[in-house]
Parts: structure tokens; C-alpha cells; sequence
């Protein structure tokens, strides 16, 4: 467009647009087309994000393969071999815990009279010791562990057996809910095209900002990429050490399954001390078929205590403070608060929000005018 002959007048549009008021007006208007566009459309962006922190994860090792001289198309390959490779290996993994638990599950009414005699002894043993009034206890035990068999039975069986029906029910039910297998291959082949042309990419992402803008895009960008990319990093230490130590002290007792429950405490991990209390379940129960009841449930309850304790009070404060350059009280308190505001989510956000706005506050606020010489 050619610019106005010198010292004519500007036009209406520009002399409207040299208002603030106008300005502002004009963006709360494109930011709230922008929200009605989004809501119609989270569904994409929501694929878009997980397929780009795929291929974010996913580009430090594509990018050690090309200093190795692998090409960048076979590197992704590799990657997505990988991808899939684990994506078997957590079916395998579920499908033997579920088989195992269907067994389980069935064979609970036998154990009643197991867990009976061990109130028996128990009670006994309370007895001679002057504790009185444990006749009614043991009875109103008993009942309630029969009904708990009989309700979970009731449940949980038809559940775990339509997971391994080689008829595909639960895959059919996924894909006619919502198309979740369809939304996967989405993300898959989205996180492909983004991991083979990542670099240019983020150049388009960064062109959508105006020029002048673009520095301090690129440079918030940073700032997110190392708070988001260190508690990314210590969660997966975290989440690998939590795996194999509860696998070893579970085949160690005895536990059937241990690799597999090993698997699930670790991947429920990404949320800090989540996994050994989801991996204590299906742990506990199993521990149901052994032989020596209570000492193996004792030895179980050990093995999951012991990995919460040392993720709680050493893993996940030291590891985490590492990577994401926080205090251990700081990640404490940050994912009390989380958990306390958001739940699940605020568990899972708390720590990379933090970590992010340290990163902030010395890049912009310690340097500023206002915190050197005050408002």
C-alpha cells in the first residue's frame, strides 16, 4: 500500500486507531472472537498441544541423532518405532494385571475364610492381653469383607473382562464414545510433521507475533521451555526410579505381576506421589493369593511406604529442585497448593507455574526500575 503524499492528512482509520480507547476496545474484541473460536475448536488445540510437547520431548534426541549423522526423517522413525514399542508394551503390561485381577477377584470368596482365621489368631492374641470386646468386631469384619467381595465381583468382573475380550468391546465402546482411537492417531500424526520440521515450526509460530514482539515471544518461549522442560525431566527420574524400585521389592516378595505394577506406579508418577498409592492397589489384592497372608500384605504396604517416603521427602524435592531451579520447601508447598486448589490438575501444573514465575521475576521484575528503586 503507498503511503500518503507527504503532509497530507491521515485518514479516518488512523486517526481513530491513535485512541487507546479504540485500541483496546478493538483487541477485547478479536480476544473474545478469539475465545468463542477456541471453545468451538479446543478439541484441535488440545491434539495440537499434546502432539507439540511430543515432538518437544521428542526433538533432544532427534537432535543427538543428527550430530551422530542420522537423518532427521529416519531419526522420527526411530522415534515413532519407539512410540509404539512402549505403546505395547503398557497393553501387555495392563492386559496381565487385568488377568491377573480377574482371577483374583474370583477367588476372594475363598478367602474369607482365610482372613477369618486371622482375625481368630488375632483376637486371641488381643484377648490374652486384656483387650476385651473384639467378638462383635470380628463378626462385623467379616460381613463387611464379604460384602465388599461380593459388590466388587459384581463390578469389577464384567469390567476387566470386556478390557481383554479379544472382541474389541472396549475399543469399540472407545471409538463410538469418542473417537479416541481416531483422536491417538490424530495426535501421532500430528507430533510426526511437527518433529521432522520442528525448527521451522516454532520460526511460524514465532511469525505470527508482530516483529516488535518477536524477542520477547521468543524469549518468554525459553523461559516456559526450561520450567516446563526441567520438572518434565525430573518427573521422568522420578517416575523411573519409583517403577523399578517398587518391581524389585515386589518380586522380591513374591508378588505376581511385579513388572507390571512396577510400570503403573511409575507411570502414575508424572503427578508427584500419586503412583505408589495407585500401584498399592492392585498390589494389595494380589497379595490376597499368597500363602502367608498377612506377612505379605505387611511386605507389600513396606515396599510402597518405603518408595513414598523416599519420593516425598528426597526424590521428588531434590530432583525437582534441580531440574526446575526451586527450593525442596518451595516444590512442597507449590504442590500443597496445587492440590489444595486444583486437585489432580493443580498437582500436575504447580510445580512448572512456579518454576515459570521464579524465571520471570528475575528476568523482568528483579531488573526493573521498580524493584530497584521502589514505586
Amino acid at each position: 500500500m503507498n503511503s500518503p503524499p507527504h503532509g497530507a492528512s491521515p485518514n479516518a482509520f488512523r486517526v481513530l486507531w491513535r485512541s487507546p480507547w479504540v485500541r483496546a476496545a478493538a483487541f477485547a474484541v478479536m480476544a473474545y472472537l478469539a475465545y468463542l473460536v477456541a471453545g468451538q475448536v479446543h478439541t484441535v488445540i488440545v491434539d495440537f498441544l499434546v502432539a507439540f510437547l511430543i515432538a518437544y520431548l521428542a526433538n533432544p534426541l532427534l537432535n543427538w541423532l543428527q550430530r551422530g549423522r542420522v537423518a532427521r526423517g529416519l531419526g522420527v522413525f526411530f522415534v515413532v518405532l519407539l512410540f509404539f514399542g512402549l505403546f505395547a508394551l503398557v497393553g501387555l503390561l495392563l492386559v496381565t494385571v487385568s488377568g491377573q485381577l480377574v482371577m483374583l477377584v474370583q477367588k476372594l470368596p475363598d478367602q474369607i475364610g482365610t482372613l477369618g482365621n486371622i482375625l481368630d489368631r488375632l483376637t486371641g492374641w488381643l484377648t490374652e492381653r486384656g483387650v476385651g470386646g473384639l467378638t462383635n468386631a470380628r463378626e462385623q469384619i467379616i460381613t463387611a469383607a464379604q460384602d465388599y467381595v461380593t459388590n466388587l465381583g459384581d463390578n469389577v468382573i464384567p469390567l476387566l473382562k470386556n478390557a481383554l475380550n479379544s472382541t474389541g468391546t472396549l475399543f469399540s465402546s472407545l471409538i463410538q464414545v469418542g473417537g479416541v482411537v481416531g483422536q491417538v492417531v490424530l495426535i501421532l500424526l500430528l507430533s510426526i510433521y511437527l518433529m521432522a520440521d520442528y525448527s521451522r515450526v516454532n520460526a511460524t509460530l514465532l511469525g505470527i507475533f508482530p516483529r516488535p514482539w518477536q524477542p520477547r515471544a521468543l524469549e518468554f518461549s525459553g523461559l516456559i521451555g526450561t520450567a516446563v522442560g526441567g520438572y518434565v525431566r525430573g518427573q521422568l527420574l522420578i517416575a523411573l526410579f519409583i517403577g523399578v524400585f517398587v518391581w524389585l521389592g515386589l518380586t522380591l516378595i513374591g508378588i505376581p505381576s511385579a513388572a507390571a505394577i512396577g510400570f503403573i506406579a511409575g507411570a502414575f508418577n508424572i503427578v508427584p506421589y500419586l503412583g505408589p498409592i495407585i500401584g498399592a492397589t492392585p498390589a494389595l489384592l494380589l497379595a490376597l493369593t499368597m500363602p502367608n497372608v498377612l506377612l505379605t500384605a505387611v511386605l507389600v504396604v513396606a515396599v510402597f511406604v518405603i518408595a513414598n517416603q523416599i519420593e516425598g521427602n528426597f526424590l521428588s524435592p531434590y530432583i525437582l529442585s534441580r531440574t526446575t531451579d526451586l527450593h525442596p520447601v518451595t516444590v512442597l508447598v507449590a504442590i500443597l497448593v496445587g492440590v489444595s486448589l486444583l486437585g489432580f490438575v493443580g498437582a500436575l501444573l504447580a510445580v512448572p507455574l512456579v518454576a515459570l514465575g521464579k524465571l520471570m521475576l528475575q528476568k523482568y521484575y528483579y531488573p526493573s526500575r521498580i524493584y530497584t528503586e521502589g514505586p
